[in-house]
């Protein structure tokens, strides 16, 4: 319980600092957002739990097919943005699009023959 605890503690200071950060510099705010801090918090967290270095390589790889759809959301959001839509309405809009563009990675990957 305690390692899921810290766990928890460790995510929620990343996410805080990066809000935090963000008001000051966006720059800033956004190199912080743009590492993959959860893809490696992820990774250590799956390695320590399963010492898998399989599961590891897989979560991986699937990661880096996975980021290229994500990056659908960072187009639309502005551009909506830009219109003067609402701002709930843009965010709901782009991961909407974002969801579609994922289930459309999956479908083109699968055609191809890769695994995910």
């Amino acid at each position: 319980m305690a390692y899921l605890i810290f766990k928890t503690i460790i995510s929620a200071v990343i996410i805080v600092a990066v809000s935090e950060v963000s008001k000051r510099s966006s720059l800033l705010g956004a190199v912080l957002a743009s590492l993959p801090l959860v893809s490696y918090l992820g990774i250590i967290w799956l390695y320590i739990d399963t010492e898998s270095k399989t599961q590891v390589a897989q979560l991986s790889r699937n990661v880096f097919w996975m980021v290229i759809p994500s990056l659908s959301f960072f187009v639309v959001l502005p551009l909506l943005l830009n219109t003067d839509l609402n701002f709930y309405l843009s965010l709901a809009i782009s991961t909407i699009i974002m969801i579609v563009v994922y289930f459309g990675m999956v479908f083109i990957l699968q055609r191809f023959g890769v695994n995910i």
